[in-house]
């Protein structure tokens, strides 16, 4: 762990789905308003997530658990090679609004890829080409978020093939690597958390 400003950035290499979900859920709970602010840089195994909008599932069966999450919005990926950034932020002593974090965390995603990136109407998340590059999910409990963003690194983008991210039939996926950027998924998540904990002292 180590400590950028006032938030404590923690990496935590590769961390099994259910495992983390119950780690963040008691985390936030047990948090007091002198709490200090938390982002946990990690992969997942193979795992299929469902948020809590998810009307669709999947439409072959791969061989990759499909776990219920408490997350917003649609059924979603996760794999070696995505640099995941949970975000365990008080957004009410920041005095941030749910929709302002969201546009934190995409222009986190910005911020990193460069102007190729962009944002899409009514799609959270982050495209670079019209292909979705980064997810976004976020739960929020009196006031204290958890969850984050995933951001495709460097993957086997193959299991996406077999959903419809985050619920948009035919949505192309792409990622870091293909982009022509070789840093690995922890010099990724490190870069990222940076970017994010200097958004959220300005915000």
């Amino acid at each position: 762990m180590i400590l950028v400003d006032d938030i404590a950035v923690k990496s935590l290499g590769e961390q099994p789905y259910g495992h983390t979900l119950q780690a963040m859920r008691e985390f936030t709970a047990r948090r007091t308003e002198a709490t200090a602010d938390e982002i946990w840089i990690l992969e997942h195994p193979p795992v299929y997530t469902l948020g809590q909008g998810a009307t669709t599932a999947l439409k072959q069966d791969v061989g990759i658990p499909v776990v219920a999450s408490d997350r917003g919005g649609e059924i979603t990926y996760h794999g070696p090679g995505q640099a995941i950034l949970y975000t365990l932020v008080d957004l009410a002593r920041r005095r941030i609004s749910v929709k302002r974090f969201v546009w934190l965390l995409e222009q986190t995603v910005i911020d990193l890829v460069g102007a190729r990136a962009e944002r899409r109407p009514g799609a959270p998340g982050v495209y670079v080409g019209g292909a979705k590059l980064a997810a976004l999910g976020i739960r929020v409990k009196r006031g204290r978020t958890y969850h984050g963003l995933a951001l495709n690194v460097d993957m086997d983008l193959a299991p996406f093939a077999a959903i419809d991210p985050c619920g948009y039939p035919g949505l192309a996926v792409t990622q870091l690597r293909d982009l022509g950027m070789k840093e690995s998924v922890f010099q990724v998540g490190d870069r990222l958390a940076r970017i994010l904990v200097q958004r959220l002292d300005h915000a």
